[in-house]
């Protein structure tokens, strides 16, 4: 890996990380409570990727896509944060809290990342979004 790639990926996962502990920090949520800031992060970072897939992937440079693929959305979305809300809200006797919450993840995170790509297709304009 270039020096670059990984100076993005570092650069790239400290403003991830960083935006992450702030939108925690509005929508704060208990180890039994529904994990609000982790979906709406999760689903952020789905529809955002999407859109730079769609968008950029294909022409930026390497050292880009890695600082804003694995490093910022890397680091701003975890499969980690949804794993320990979904064992926290079934150690804690909420396991249908905890289905809801994993059906919700999914169906928001592919939809987020469908709107993404098709937001970020360059065969959208503004034209076609006003007309739909």
């Amino acid at each position: 890996m270039p020096w670059r790639d990984l100076l993005a990926v570092l650069v790239g996962g400290a403003v991830g990380t960083a935006l992450r502990l702030g939108i925690d920090t509005l929508l704060p949520h208990g180890d039994t409570d529904f994990p609000v800031s982790t979906l709406a992060i999760n689903t952020l970072g789905a529809v955002v990727l999407g859109v730079l897939v769609g968008r950029v992937w294909s022409t930026a440079p390497g050292w880009l896509r890695a600082g804003l693929g694995a490093g910022l959305l890397g680091s701003f979305t975890t499969f980690s944060a949804l794993a320990v809300s979904l064992v926290s809200l079934t150690a804690a006797g909420f396991g249908m809290l905890a289905l809801a919450y994993l059906a919700a993840t999914l169906v928001l995170g592919l939809a987020a990342a469908a709107l993404g790509l098709r937001l970020g297709s360059p065969r959208v304009t503004d034209v076609d979004l006003v007309d739909e």
